[in-house]
């Protein structure tokens, strides 16, 4: 059967599928579940609608906790590429002129130590300040307190220490994933020695026992000359690397408090929270609509998808046409 109007049980049904699968797809999957037959307009329209209204009721913590918390809290940041369109403002057709780019989403995500429970979080278009709010509310809502240690783990990127430091100042520590680390090791092995697998295993062992300067020096004496460029120069690359980041390196205290050493968790978030819905092949988001669907992506991992629902109930039942216009 065709329908015109959708009621409140309907539009979540559209909305979960539109999450999850391209609207095409969506338009399917309904028909095929409940025999009912819609335009991809209405679930694309319906999915966005209720997409932009989750961005928009997102309230993050800001206040610094009152309450001790839990001993320690693990937090993870990095950021992802997406897909993105944008049109010519001076084209009067839309589908002309526009401009295919990729650009970075932040997420985080944080849990108390041991804890398979996370609380995410993430941004688009608010930049790094906005994904440092972000961190912030992900490490207060897991429980984060007064007494707490914030243990955060990410790439490297310059931005995200500096969130943490500026976040949560001497209760917070930073650590840089060490498999990223290791990966300008391998590429800088090979010029190293001629058993290369033999000395980034060592060079790795060092590592675990915070004798980052050992690691420096086995890498100085292979240092390409200046008047190389930085993609033939592995060796100068990973020393850089290194000496900018030795007061983030502590593998040794993270190993013995049975900490994480690498951002694994945040690297998979960014797979089945974000890419699996707007990285999908051929498919291109205005910056608007990159924001309004990963709030709703955010929001069912936090498991908050009932509770919107509820509250738009109570709206409907208050002012139908709010909803029902739609």
């Amino acid at each position: 059967m065709f329908n015109r109007g959708c009621s409140l049980p309907l539009q979540r049904v559209l909305t979960d599928f539109g999450a999850d699968v391209p609207f095409a797809q969506a338009a399917e999957k309904v028909r095929e579940h409940y025999g009912i037959v819609l335009p991809v307009s209405t679930i694309r329209r319906l999915t966005q609608h209720h997409a932009k209204a989750l961005y928009e009721d997102q309230e993050l913590a800001t206040a610094w906790p009152t309450v001790a918390g839990s001993p320690v809290i693990v937090a993870e940041m990095d950021g992802g590429m997406v897909p993105v369109v944008e049109p010519d403002p001076l084209s009067s057709d839309k589908r002309k002129g526009k401009t295919l780019l990729w650009k970075e989403a932040r997420l985080c995500l944080a849990h108390r130590q041991g804890s398979t429970e996370l609380v995410y979080g993430g941004t688009f278009s608010g930049g790094i300040s906005e994904a440092g709010q972000h961190l912030y509310h992900c490490a207060v809502t897991a429980g984060f307190g007064k007494s707490s240690q914030l243990h955060a783990v990410g790439d490297g990127a310059p931005w995200i220490a500096d969130e943490v430091e500026g976040r949560f100042g001497g209760q917070g520590s930073y650590l840089v994933d060490f498999y990223h680390l290791c990966e300008y090791l391998a590429a800088a092995a090979k010029s190293c020695a001629p058993q290369a697998q033999a000395w980034l295993t060592q060079q790795k062992d060092l590592l675990k026992t915070n004798q980052s300067e050992a690691v420096l020096q086995a890498l100085h004496p292979h240092l390409e000359p200046d008047t190389v460029g930085d993609e033939q120069a592995p060796v100068r690359k990973a020393y850089r690397y290194i000496s900018n980041r030795r007061d983030q390196l502590d593998y040794q205290g993270a190993i013995h408090q049975k900490l994480p050493i690498g951002s694994g968790e945040i690297e998979s978030a960014h797979r089945y929270v974000a890419q699996q819905r707007l990285k999908r092949p051929g498919a291109w988001w205005t910056p608007d609509n990159v924001d309004y669907m990963l709030a709703l992506r955010l929001n069912r991992a936090n498991h908050l998808w009932s509770q919107y629902w509820r509250k738009t109930e109570g709206v409907h039942r208050s002012k139908p046409s709010q909803v029902t216009s739609v």
